[in-house]
């Protein structure tokens, strides 16, 4: 009788299943933020990052400043066609697994600036895994989306991914091949 040395795909495939949870699950809990921050939604990212409203409890309390130390990018403000290419930079630099966050209505969606010289929502350059629409949004709006983002890191999510596509409500007409 011979015996069969390849091992059992099934046992495989739960131990793969387990130590993908666990990951997650480590990962929600350290989250290196890099803050891209070009406006007036800088001063509410600050007061979020206080210890009024404590980031840290999800542990996304201490900022990194090198794209290539977070693992989440922050982008905060207006994002001009000027500093797209900037953005798209940082972005590249960062390591995979990596998400992004759209922080007010003028990175989501543009805001008041309908013009030619804003980027109308950044998930045109980027993609983008939580919106957090306001101008600005509250603290309590930055922490829901916090645990938001803690939700599609602990399932290992990711808007890189195809299959992810833009929020019906985000959806306006624009060209991504003007912003770069």
């Amino acid at each position: 009788m011979m015996m069969n040395s390849t091992p059992d795909a099934a046992k495989l495939n739960w131990m793969t299943t387990r130590l993908d949870a666990a990951l997650g699950w480590a990962r929600k809990f350290s989250i290196f933020q890099y803050p891209f921050v070009t406006a007036c939604c800088g001063m509410e990212y600050m007061a979020t990052a206080a210890s009024h409203y404590d980031m840290d409890r999800f542990g996304a309390g201490f900022p990194r400043f090198s794209p290539r130390q977070a693992d989440v990018l922050f982008v905060v403000g207006t994002i001009s066609h000027k500093i797209a290419p900037m953005l798209r930079r940082v972005y590249d630099q960062m390591a995979d697994p990596k998400w992004v966050v759209a922080f007010g209505v003028c990175t989501c969606t543009g805001g008041f600036y309908d013009n030619y010289a804003t980027v109308q929502g950044i998930d045109a350059i980027i993609p983008v895994d939580v919106y957090i629409p306001g101008c600005p949004p509250r603290p309590e709006n930055v922490l829901d989306g916090l645990m938001k983002l803690q939700e599609k890191i602990a399932a290992g999510k990711s808007a890189a991914d195809p299959s992810a596509g833009r929020p019906a409500e985000f959806q306006v007409p624009h060209r991504p091949e003007a912003h770069l």
